[in-house]
């Protein structure tokens, strides 16, 4: 019996030891990256760098613009999917009977997240380019990434939503909450943690895409920030592209510059997003 205990207790060590190994093994390439990227990138970050307009055909000067672009369309993508991505796993999960058309349509949804995003930016070329005359602007760019991120927010908020308990919605009911009710004032705010989850991955993936915005709302070259969301704009993914690749001569720095600044917004995203999960999971009922 002893023995018997203590095999299980070994093969138990042996198995968390294994985990421990593995988690290592998917963490520190990670952590050698942004360490690298932190050490190539560290000198070039100044005041100019952040605020000031490029010049020298991109070889000096700042990277506001493309900071600024960057911005706006992460708020324009939240803008167009957060609602609309909510507001559809709400329908599915509390409303949508189990019939072969919601099948079909969660189905369809598990499909749309594995599309090639440049897929998606001869979308919004054809769609909102060129057939609904947007042109290549912050709209069409935005929209276009507001498809790109609908299926990961719409999937991880059914699935934060079908997470609260049925006890909640049964309880509130015979309270004399009418549904819409029990969804506004329970359930929602009980899946909050799970929603902003969904929600922070989508416009994290929206915020580092290239492809999407090459086709409809990002420039080249532009040394002045957007005046309306009808004009195209430089964004941090796209002007890392067009230094690495398109110019000649240009200083190392300034590329691994442009990458710890984008690095630096997407995890300030994620910050933020933690917090107020955290808080939210702090108040949570179970």
């Amino acid at each position: 019996m002893k023995r018997s205990y203590a095999n299980r207790d070994l093969i138990q060590r042996l198995g968390f030891s294994l985990l421990t190994l593995l988690a290592l093994t998917t963490v520190f390439p990670i952590l050698m990256v942004v360490g690298y990227i932190i050490k190539e990138g560290a000198p070039a970050i100044s005041w100019e760098f952040l605020s000031a307009m490029p010049r020298d055909g991109m070889r000096a000067g700042g990277i506001l613009p493309a900071i600024v672009g960057t911005l706006y369309l992460t708020i324009g993508t939240a803008i167009f999917s957060v609602p609309l991505g909510i507001a559809a796993a709400i329908y599915l999960s509390e409303y949508a009977r189990d019939t072969f058309l919601t099948r079909l349509i969660r189905i369809a949804i598990i499909n749309l997240a594995g599309i090639p995003s440049v897929v998606y930016g001869l979308f919004g070329l054809g769609l909102f380019v060129i057939f609904l005359r947007f042109g290549t602007s912050i709209l069409a760019a935005s929209l276009t990434l507001s498809i790109m991120t609908l299926p990961v927010i719409i999937s991880a908020s059914e699935e934060a939503l079908r997470a609260v308990p049925q006890a909640f919605r049964t309880v509130s009911i015979s309270l004399g909450g009418t549904q819409w009710q029990t969804i506004r004032r329970i359930v929602l705010p009980q899946a909050l943690p799970g929603i902003l989850t969904g929600v922070i991955l989508g416009l994290e993936r929206a915020a580092g895409e290239t492809a999407p915005i090459l086709f409809t709302g990002a420039a080249f070259f532009l040394p002045r920030l957007p005046d309306s969301p009808m004009d195209a704009t430089m964004a941090l993914p796209y002007h890392l592209f067009v230094i690495s690749t398109q110019v000649p001569e240009m200083p190392f720095q300034i590329q691994y510059g442009t990458a710890l600044v984008l690095l630096i917004f997407v995890l300030s995203m994620n910050i933020i997003a933690t917090v107020i999960r955290s808080r939210a999971r702090a108040k949570r009922q179970w």
